[in-house]
């Protein structure tokens, strides 16, 4: 995969945005993903969809935080999950979608899963 230097740039800033945000916790759906953000350098709170059981036990767990940040793939099912979401939590905590649209723009759509992003750990050494 092509990387620019402006990507990784856009990229460091991007996860030096996300370590920032000490209120909030990031959501994603699994451990690959989570595994993933470690590898670019995200130190904070990380909470994963399927450690919770079902979209009921996620939603009650969930809410208590004042902020959360979703970074669902950006497949069907990502997506859905994200819909999902923000229709059972949007009156209950703050939800941003922001930083899911930012790594879309730094990437050009080529990181589709959170994933993925572990291709970019070699510039983040």
């Amino acid at each position: 995969m092509l990387v620019t230097e402006q990507e990784i740039a856009e990229l460091k800033n991007f996860v030096s945005n996300l370590n920032s945000m000490k209120k909030s916790v990031i959501i994603v759906e699994g451990k690959r993903d989570t595994a993933a953000l470690r590898k670019i350098g995200f130190s904070g709170k990380v909470l994963e969809f399927h450690k919770y059981r079902g979209m009921i036990n996620f939603v009650d767990s969930v809410a208590i935080h004042e902020s959360l940040i979703i970074l669902f793939d950006g497949d069907r099912k990502g997506k859905y999950l994200t819909g999902k979401t923000i229709h059972l939590l949007q009156r209950r905590t703050k939800i941003d979608l922001t930083f899911k649209q930012k790594l879309t723009k730094i990437t050009k759509g080529k990181i589709r899963f959170i994933e993925q992003l572990v291709c970019y750990e070699p510039y983040f050494a």
